[in-house]
């Protein structure tokens, strides 16, 4: 994978604008102000179809909204991060969010398990920073070391905990807490909580927020996995 990194390379963020509420107000009032056009209709349509397909594994009929977007950026620290990861990109919404957010050294693992969806990812989005897997989000570790990714600063999470497996949650968020640097920052939007009980007794107690400009309302749970 290029751009190969060493866990003890200084933060690419240094070599960045740090991005404050006022940038991501900005930035999402840019983004809100561009009619919705063609690729626009195109993601709703494909995240529709995405939900027909497996309503279980996407768990929404449309993407995420810019508010909850912004939230994301912000409780993940996704301009300060040199390695990200996103489980479950969907459309790649938070995806271009993340990207327009990221410093030019940093690098995002999206990975997705629908097919259809990762591919439309990959054709969509061409930008040398992000890097798509399709796949379980059990295999993080695998795939971290396969691109030669470093430990993550920041992972997101917008896939559905409370539909899936006991067993494949624990593993996700055992996967989750194994592989997050010290210090870094664990973040998930879900329509349930469920995803605290899987993840909680690996990183303790998580910030806990709604975002209720969503459809539909999203609770946003933010861990820090502990520096010692």
């Amino acid at each position: 994978m290029p751009d190969a990194r060493k866990p003890d390379r200084p933060h690419a963020s240094a070599a960045a604008h740090p991005i404050d509420d006022d940038d991501l107000d900005g930035l999402a009032a840019r983004r809100d102000a561009t009619p919705a056009g063609p690729s626009g209709l195109g993601d709703r349509l494909a995240f529709l179809l995405g939900f027909v397909r497996d309503p279980a594994g996407v768990g929404s009929v449309v993407p995420s909204s810019h508010r909850l977007e912004r939230r994301l950026v912000r409780n993940a620290r996704i301009a300060e991060a040199r390695t990200v990861v996103e489980l479950g990109p969907g459309t790649g919404g938070t995806t271009r969010a993340f990207l327009d957010a990221m410093s030019p050294q940093s690098r995002l693992l999206a990975i997705e398990l629908d097919p259809v969806f990762a591919g439309r990812l990959g054709d969509q989005l061409r930008d040398r920073r992000l890097h798509v897997e399709c796949g379980s989000a059990e295999r993080i570790g695998e795939m971290l070391a396969a691109r030669r990714l470093s430990a993550p600063d920041a992972i997101v999470s917008g896939i559905p905990f409370s539909t899936m497996p006991q067993d494949v949650g624990e593993r996700i968020a055992a996967q989750i807490a194994q592989v997050l640097r010290p210090g870094g920052v664990f973040v998930a939007y879900q329509v349930r909580p469920r995803v605290a009980d899987f993840t909680s007794p690996h990183l303790g107690t998580p910030k806990f927020e709604w975002e209720l400009w969503n459809v539909p309302p999203m609770r946003v749970f933010t861990w820090v996995k502990p520096a010692a």
